[in-house]
């Protein structure tokens, strides 16, 4: 068995990992449904986002394993950090750096591992997105890109703890870090062949809340629809408050059509809520939904601007 080296840049490399101030802290959503995406899209027993320290690689996230840390010696991310591209073994067991190693004879019988390094935001190289397999297996290069793709997205949440891209309020993304999440998303959409639509959202006559009750249950209001429309929505799909009382969902491998659907369920979990408050008020919205298009939407600004359009038209069918 080969242990891992420690990069060039090690004591740096930790620095930075420790100014994250994420190691043993609880699960997060955000990186939850990175791997559960992973799992969904790769079809495999096994996803995590590792994070490797002085001793161990450390999972934020985990699908598959009982642990939530491994050893740093026996660990296949450990070598994964050392270089730039996927690491990837198609099959462990054939291969003399890892045949012995513990993870492939024991539990969980590794035999197929691709990573892709995760790097802070001055490059250090603190972790991977990773999957794992029991069954040697090929990676093809869309895989590849589609791995690339997520682990920019798990870059991205955790750029999100440097940088200022979750609304305070709802605790979802902002328009920014929608945008970024977005960006990521539609790519694999485009190399995987998988249908995407966005879902651009208004609250009605929000103002009037705001005017007669404060801003204070403005923002209750606000945080409630947040609260619903996530719990509607499936875990690998994006949401955002993308300002005011807008917000905006990519729904992932789901046409118009099927969209549609969802929001018939949003509205009908408005209902309920509505129809047991206290206050007199309701939380109501407008909708406006677009099939992602890569020959029309160069970029997820001209996704959004078609979203707000059609938006505004079943708004203004309400007046």
């Amino acid at each position: 068995m080969k242990v891992p080296e420690c990069p060039p840049n090690e004591v740096a490399r930790l620095q930075t990992l420790r100014s994250l101030d994420i190691l043993d802290t609880p699960h997060e959503e955000r990186f939850d449904r990175l791997t559960r995406m992973a799992k969904r899209l790769f079809n495999v027993p096994i996803a995590l986002v590792s994070l490797v320290d002085e001793n161990r690689q450390w999972f934020k996230s985990c699908i598959g394993l009982r642990v939530s840390e491994t050893p740093r010696d026996i660990s296949f991310c450990g070598h994964a950090i050392l270089g730039d591209d996927v690491f990837i073994i198609p099959d462990a067991a054939a291969d003399e750096r890892f045949q012995d190693n513990p993870l492939v004879v024991g539990e969980p019988n590794i035999r197929f591992y691709a990573g892709c390094p995760l790097r802070a935001l001055n490059g250090a190289q603190i972790g991977t997105l990773c999957i794992i397999d029991d069954k040697p297996r090929d990676f093809g290069e869309d895989d590849l890109s589609a791995l690339k793709d997520l682990a920019a997205m798990a870059e991205q949440e955790l750029a999100a703890l440097e940088l200022a891209v979750l609304d305070e309020l709802t605790e979802i993304s902002n328009r920014r870090g929608f945008i970024t999440l977005v960006s990521h998303a539609i790519r694999m959409c485009v190399r995987q062949k998988m249908s995407a639509s966005l879902v651009f959202f208004d609250l009605d006559k929000f103002k009037l809340i705001n005017d007669r009750h404060g801003h204070i249950e403005g923002d209750r209001a606000l945080t409630t629809f947040a609260k619903i429309l996530q719990r509607t929505l499936r875990d690998s799909d994006l949401v955002a408050r993308i300002g005011g009382d807008e917000f905006a969902a990519l729904l992932l491998d789901t046409p118009k059509a099927s969209a549609l659907d969802v929001i018939l369920r949003l509205q009908a979990r408005l209902d309920v809520y509505n129809d047991k408050s206290v206050h007199d008020y309701t939380i109501d919205f407008s909708f406006g939904v677009v099939d992602f298009d890569p020959q029309v939407h160069a970029d997820v600004e001209a996704l959004l601007a078609d979203g707000d359009a059609l938006m505004y038209e079943c708004k203004h069918g309400k007046s």
